[in-house]
């Protein structure tokens, strides 16, 4: 049996991926490794949301091509960066396969046929969900799983690469994804995120996410449900509706705003007003009032000015954010706005102004966990903390604790009381 090396950057759709490619190499003979030494094939799923993703994938090439001074290794890109570079990869001369987020069915034939010379195949499917495959859970903790419900994108949003690495939006089975789930509950998970380029577009045969929410919750009553990624445009009070009807669905919404700016969500391309997002927020608080929400932002796109850049963090203060994915503009190649729209904020203004956004979502942060404190949570344990002695968890708006405990373990559940906390997280003891 061939030994498999996957290392995986990036989002958490490219974490489910690896576990689909782990689950189909599997089916062929190949057996998951955890160090390069010992790989006779080694994949990197790769992420080109920005650039500095890429750079990192470039150096680990270099790390790779070390493995082949003493045996022959396979070296592969997977995912977003293969689709975006194709030739480009191959011309390095490091490379043996490329291979596209669709294409992972014919990794088995890629290699095999990579005597012939370097395979690649970057085709994007219109119908490609693997639905049906079991993948090969690549957590450690044997608690959180990650269930994909769809894939791709249609919003064409100006500054994003992922409609072109991806390609267009389509929606799996409702019925896979509920076995999905219940798979897991056999499996001994505790907890699934549901993923999604943009989930509140999920649409099966004329069933939506509200109604596949509500499946997957009633399907496994005991089992913790998230999901990710929501957009401003598309949440439904009918979602904030099974959320707040159903215990087991956990009160946090990761919803993206990218900018405060009206004229640079224009720019943009994203389709709401800062006044249509500020009025989705108040229909969440008003639905589920202890509901957390979390965001992401770019600062300095193209043309911002100091005004742009001001709404922005007025807008953090209006919603006051329990947590920020927080970035500066990164230019990708073939988007709209690299083709149309001069990279005119210099990088240290970028910098700049990302460094205010930080510092103010720290504060924000800081602000939502210390209102916690006196508070009982249910947590999920995960596992032991970095500090021995201490366990971690995650409540239901997402938020890490940490305690002094040596009696639970990973996928109980437990309550604890906050008695301190930083930005990042809650203190608590064993209630």
């Amino acid at each position: 049996m061939k030994k498999l090396y996957i290392e995986t950057y990036g989002c958490q759709m490219n974490v489910a991926d690896t576990e689909v490619v782990f689950s189909i190499l599997g089916e062929h003979g190949y057996v998951r490794c955890e160090s390069l030494d010992e790989a006779d094939v080694i994949f990197a799923n790769t992420c080109s949301v920005r650039d500095n993703a890429e750079q990192r994938i470039h150096g680990r090439l270099i790390q790779f091509a070390l493995q082949r001074r003493n045996r022959p290794v396979v070296i592969g890109i997977l995912g977003c960066m293969a689709e975006r570079m194709k030739d480009a990869l191959i011309e390095t001369g490091k490379v043996d396969i490329v291979a596209g987020p669709d294409s992972y069915r014919h990794l088995p034939e890629m290699l095999e046929a990579v005597s012939e010379g370097p395979q690649m195949d970057v085709c994007l499917s219109r119908s490609e969900t693997y639905a049906e495959i079991v993948p090969v859970r690549t957590d450690r903790n044997g608690v959180s799983a990650f269930i994909s419900i769809m894939r791709g994108c249609n919003n064409v949003c100006s500054y994003c690469v992922v409609p072109f690495t991806r390609g267009a939006e389509r929606s799996r089975d409702y019925h896979s994804i509920v076995r999905e789930a219940c798979r897991c509950v056999s499996d001994g998970y505790k907890e699934v995120m549901l993923l999604g380029q943009n989930v509140d577009s999920y649409n099966f045969e004329g069933t939506g996410f509200a109604a596949l929410l509500a499946m997957v919750a009633e399907a496994c009553p005991g089992l913790r449900i998230r999901f990710s990624t929501s957009n401003p445009q598309d949440i439904s009070d009918e979602v904030l509706e099974v959320m707040s009807s159903h215990a087991n669905i956990c009160h946090h919404i990761h919803l993206p705003v990218q900018s405060g700016s009206n004229r640079i969500l224009e720019k943009m391309r994203r389709r709401y007003t800062r006044e249509w997002y500020l009025q989705r927020v108040a229909a969440i608080r008003a639905a589920m009032p202890d509901c957390a929400i979390t965001t992401d932002v770019i600062a300095g796109f193209c043309s911002e000015t100091l005004e742009d850049h001001e709404a922005t963090l007025d807008l953090f203060r209006r919603v006051g954010f329990d947590y920020a994915f927080m970035f500066y503009y990164s230019e990708r190649p073939g988007t709209l706005a690299a083709r149309k729209y001069p990279d005119d904020v210099s990088i240290e203004e970028k910098t700049r102004r990302l460094n205010e956004i930080i510092d103010l979502q720290n504060s924000l942060s800081l602000e939502s966990n210390r209102r916690d404190c006196g508070k009982v949570f249910e947590v999920l344990v995960e596992g032991p903390s970095k500090k021995g002695g201490q366990l971690c968890g995650r409540t239901m708006t997402n938020k890490m604790c940490v305690w002094v405990d040596d009696t639970h373990k990973a996928g109980d559940l437990v309550n604890v009381k906050v008695t301190d906390c930083t930005q990042a997280t809650l203190f608590c003891e064993l209630v």
